[in-house]
């Protein structure tokens, strides 16, 4: 199964036309969303073409084939437009043998682990900043940023299929991959 997995969409109605048209194009089965999907953030500039409803729309579309966890700029107001569960903090997912926990990363992180096992993997976004690395006993990656991407990079998704995450600008390349082992 192929998932795609993005971070941090923060109401650009461009980006999420993007992400949405590289979605269809991948033949990924489910999006996997790593939160902050509508409000920027009192830290952020606006994105480009800023429109939360043109997003909700968009989304909601999908709604059937969208994980979501919470991210630190999305509230209960959110899920009264989102048809989509979108205030968990935390997502499990066993995929291919590999146990992932799904989150924002405003809350579980680097420094602050949910309760993980060697091997296990911890997915967030929030930094904006993309990352596939080992830590200790656990692997940590972050697709890094649709919209409003940090360090210098592009903004990017992630695609997962066959314990291989690739980390994808919107013009194809990949940016960074991780074979996630057997």
């Amino acid at each position: 199964m192929k998932y795609m997995i993005a971070s941090d969409i923060h109401g650009s109605a461009y980006y999420c036309r993007e992400l949405l048209d590289v979605y269809k194009k991948s033949g990924a089965e489910r999006l996997i969303l790593l939160g902050d999907i509508l409000y920027h953030g009192p830290r952020n500039d606006l994105p480009k073409e800023y429109a939360p409803k043109e997003v909700i729309s968009m989304l909601n579309s999908y709604k059937d084939q969208i994980y979501n966890v919470r991210g630190n700029c999305d509230a209960e107001v959110d899920q009264m437009v989102l048809e989509f569960p979108v205030l968990s903090d935390y997502a499990l997912f066993a995929i291919n043998g590999l146990t992932i926990y799904a989150t924002h990363g405003h809350i579980y992180n680097k420094e602050n682990l949910l309760p993980m096992q060697k091997g296990d993997i911890l997915l967030h976004g929030h930094t904006h900043i993309l990352t596939a690395e080992t830590f200790g006993d656990i692997t940590i990656l972050n697709p890094g940023s649709v919209s409003i991407p940090k360090g210098g990079n592009p903004p990017t998704y992630a695609l997962l299929e066959d314990r291989i995450f690739r980390i994808m600008d919107f013009d194809g390349n990949i940016v960074k991959e991780m074979n996630l082992g057997e």
